[in-house]
């Protein structure tokens, strides 16, 4: 077809156009796509910190009460060595 002539040019308009739109349009759903992935593998990466921050709470809990226990302990064993050097006076 001869794009010189009015049809041919306005086809040849056409045809560009449409190429545009179909480039344009692969785009945006590449985009969009990739969009998606990175906010998936955020999640994904949140999900793991709270995990995480989880088990620090957790194992910080324990090492709270074992801390709790000793002192407690440590108070008793104070306590009777006080009551035997009151006795030893």
């Amino acid at each position: 077809m001869d794009l010189t002539t009015w049809p041919g040019a306005i086809l040849g308009f056409g045809v560009l156009i449409m190429a545009t739109i179909l480039i344009g349009g692969a785009m945006a759903a590449f985009i969009d796509i990739r969009k998606t992935k990175l906010e998936a593998a955020q999640r994904d990466d949140l999900r793991q910190l709270v995990h995480r921050y989880e088990q620090l709470a957790e194992n910080s809990l324990d090492a709270q009460q074992r801390t709790a226990n000793d002192v407690a302990e440590l108070r008793s064993r104070a306590t009777s060595i006080e009551k035997i050097l009151r006795t030893v006076e």
